[in-house]
């Protein structure tokens, strides 16, 4: 490991690694940023809301100016949201053919092909139009701006004016607004009425917690928690709140047994009492956690013993594959799908070859297997070690086992296009990519192998595992070490713990001196590694300023010159987007030194190297080319793309020199600079660590500014914690035997 000493500049400013706001007073918190990421700038609407009800509360303006201010044109209609995890997609029929169909984030506008229907989709126009107007006039009389009548609308449905008058703290739905917000709006419609005991503030403030924790990445909160939450949100008896917004089905309430008593936990001649954890939690992610236990439970005993019928492959089939595996591990992995319907697999960077040769055996035997991944560029890579998988030396077919139409389901022995069968997750999910739904909804498909699987959230793991037909097999493979999803839940390590399904664990180690270092990590050691190529280096800085002045100086000319690495294929990884070294600060140095321009493209010009966000936990990189009346041109690792004006202006797009951890999850590049300033270290655990220094593949800088913290987060802070309940739901489960 090389230690490079800089002299750089000093900075008058302290940095932030999060975007968190100033210190609130007493009885109001900061709100909480999401888990692994600085809290995003408030949305347009927000911001409105915010200087209307200063204004009307201040006496500056009446009420009535917000509404007899000009309306916006209207804006094209976004992207539906994602379906929930309770709704079974609809069947998506294609003709054949694996490649991506043009949908909204692939440059179209229209809703991609095949996609589930939405429940609270949006009204015809006439309709919408109706509802905004009649929305608008209650936010008039509140003071609120007209631009949140459409999100509003399309939030509470056909009676939005109605539930909104009668209900004000449901404004707290939209996203963005804060309770403050929320409680003058109330105030300017309600008068004294509106107190900090109501009924209804309590209620629609549960509401936002739980949503808060969501972001945090939390399917549910013990009582405890909440009640302390609601205290700090002035509420004066809290308990009774919670008691009331059960009452009313704002919230659930769960009891989830714990682990049964020892044999002496109860008298003799007693039966034990069984203990429970009570936990409080939205429906919405308790039907995704229940419904994805019991997927997995179906998925895990649902497939045919051999001998049966169009059960696929027999053992011998199986067991000729995992010999002509390429590793060791390979071939066991191969073993364990052959007789389990799930398994979880485990490895880091060069284990995820190992999945992929199972895709590649199971297509070589006749089944139709498919290898999901969660980006276009992790899609990429994995296309090309499939391709390098191949097993040509199995040859043999179930007998019968045929695809759509009577033709063979999965690529040919020595299939060339093998890599056609990697997709991704979400156009997998949407129907744009991999093989058809069947007339019931379900994918055509014997095999799914997930990639990158601790980056599933409980709702996404959810419509995947609605999706398999019973009697196909689900393989989760991941790295054990990386951050849990940027959505709520922590699917992959609660299945690990509980043990419901077989696990193997990969025994093929990283490459080099990087691998060696991020291998350390996630056994909670931060050695000093050999590195006489300069593959580790760490460059000491006293401050921010320091820290961006040589963050530039590597990318641009330390890292190109001496490692020889172009500077677009390195990657700046920093925990937050705010302060100042945060994604924003290290951007716009980026950009004057790499790509200097006026921005004249809602701040973006031709050659900035951006992230598009097109949901929240997916984040697409790419390089601006153009823009036009519909959006911003990317052209990026799925293609080209436009993001709708709409879209640039909320934030959607940032630019991508410098990401964050849980942006960069998922896709490595040939060199990575992981920057450290000094007010980061509360922000750090091993598991960030981990998945910051696992980016680069030949060489990583680490801009070093935290001094002992990092060796005391990589050995003491394992990870941020959430409370979830599917290892519990799984433990319930009883799981399957072994077939064969």
């Amino acid at each position: 490991m090389t230690t490079d000493r800089p002299a750089g500049e000093t900075a008058d400013a302290d940095p932030a690694p999060e975007d968190a706001p100033a210190p609130a007073s007493a009885g109001t918190p900061a709100p909480a940023p999401p888990a692994g990421e600085g809290t995003a700038r408030r949305p347009p609407p927000a911001e409105a809301l915010a200087a209307a009800v200063r204004a009307v509360e201040s006496g500056e303006r009446p009420a009535s100016a917000f509404f007899s201010e000009p309306r916006p044109a209207a804006r094209p209609a976004a992207a539906a949201a994602q379906p929930g995890p309770a709704t079974q997609p609809a069947p998506a029929p294609r003709s054949g053919g694996s490649g991506p169909v043009p949908g909204p984030e692939s440059g179209g506008g229209g809703p991609v092909p095949g996609a589930a229907a939405v429940p609270g989709a949006r009204p015809p126009s006439a309709e919408r139009a109706a509802r905004s107007a009649a929305v608008r006039e209650v936010l008039a009389a509140g003071g609120a701006p007209e631009t949140l009548a459409e999100p509003v609308a399309d939030l509470l449905g056909e009676r939005a004016a109605d539930l909104l008058r009668e209900d004000p703290w449901q404004l707290l739905a939209v996203p963005g607004v804060q309770p403050e917000q929320a409680d003058g709006f109330a105030r300017a419609l309600l008068g004294p009425e509106a107190g900090p005991g109501d009924e209804r503030r309590a209620q629609a403030l549960t509401a936002w917690l739980l949503e808060r924790a969501a972001l945090r990445g939390h399917t549910a909160l013990e009582p405890s928690a909440l009640s302390e939450a609601l205290a700090r949100q002035a509420v004066p008896d809290p308990e009774a709140a919670l008691h009331e917004a059960i009452a009313g089905g704002a919230v659930l309430v769960f009891q989830d047994a714990l682990d049964a008593p020892g044999p002496a936990a109860a008298p003799e001649g007693e039966e034990a009492e069984q203990p429970v954890r009570v936990l409080l939690g939205l429906d919405r992610y308790a039907l995704a956690e229940e419904s994805l236990a019991d997927g997995l439970g179906r998925i895990a005993g649902g497939f045919a013993p051999d001998g049966t019928p169009g059960a696929g492959p027999d053992a011998a089939a199986w067991e000729a594959a995992a010999e002509a595996a390429p590793s060791p591990s390979a071939a066991e992995l191969i073993r364990a799908a052959a007789g389990h319907g799930l398994v979880a697999h485990t490895g880091g960077e060069t284990a995820r070859a190992e999945p992929l040769a199972l895709v590649a055996a199971a297509r070589a035997l006749g089944l139709r297997a498919w290898a999901a991944v969660h980006s276009p560029a992790g899609s990429r890579r994995a296309a090309a070690l499939l391709t390098a998988s191949a097993a040509p030396e199995v040859t043999e077919k179930p007998e019968g086992h045929e695809g759509p139409d009577g033709a063979d389901g999965a690529a040919e022995s020595g299939d060339t296009d093998a890599g056609g069968a990697v997709v991704t997750v979400a156009g997998l999910l949407a129907g744009g990519e991999g093989p058809g739904r069947d007339p019931e909804g379900a994918l055509e498909l014997d095999l799914l192998v997930v990639l990158d699987a601790p980056q599933l959230d409980v709702e996404t793991a959810a419509m995947l595992t609605e999706s398999l037909p019973d009697g196909a097999r689900l393989v989760l493979s991941g790295d054990p070490g990386v951050l849990w999803s940027a959505g709520p839940g922590k699917v992959f390590a609660d299945l690990l713990s509980s043990g419901f399904c077989p696990r193997v664990t990969s025994r093929t180690p990283d490459p080099g001196p990087v691998g060696e270092l991020v291998s350390a990590i996630g056994i909670g050691e931060l050695p000093s590694v050999e590195a006489p190529g300069k593959e580790v280096v760490i460059v000491p800085v006293r401050d921010a300023g320091e820290a961006v002045h040589r963050t530039v100086q590597l990318v641009a000319d330390s890292v190109p010159r001496a490692i020889g690495v172009p500077t677009e294929q390195t990657q700046v990884i920093t925990p937050g987007h705010a302060g100042a070294a945060g994604t924003r600060a290290l951007n716009a140095a980026l950009k004057e030194r790499l790509n200097p321009g006026p921005g004249r493209f809602g701040g973006f010009d031709p050659g900035d190297r951006v992230v598009y966000t097109p949901a929240p936990g997916r984040a697409l990189t790419g390089t601006v080319v153009s823009a036009d009346g519909e959006g911003l041109r990317l052209e990026g690792d799925g293609g080209r793309m436009t993001v709708p004006r709409e879209r640039v202006a909320a934030g959607a797009v940032r630019h991508g020199w410098a990401l964050t951890a849980h942006q960069a999850a998922g896709t490595t590049w040939p060199a990575a600079v992981v920057v450290l300033p000094g007010d980061a270290a509360r922000a750090l655990t091993r598991a960030w660590v981990y998945t910051a220094f696992g980016r680069a593949e030949r060489h990583l800088s680490v801009v070093h500014g935290v001094e002992q913290a990092l060796p005391r987060a990589v050995a003491e802070v394992p990870v941020t914690e959430r409370t979830t309940r599917l290892r519990t739901l799984l433990r319930t489960l009883t799981p399957p035997p072994a077939r064969g």
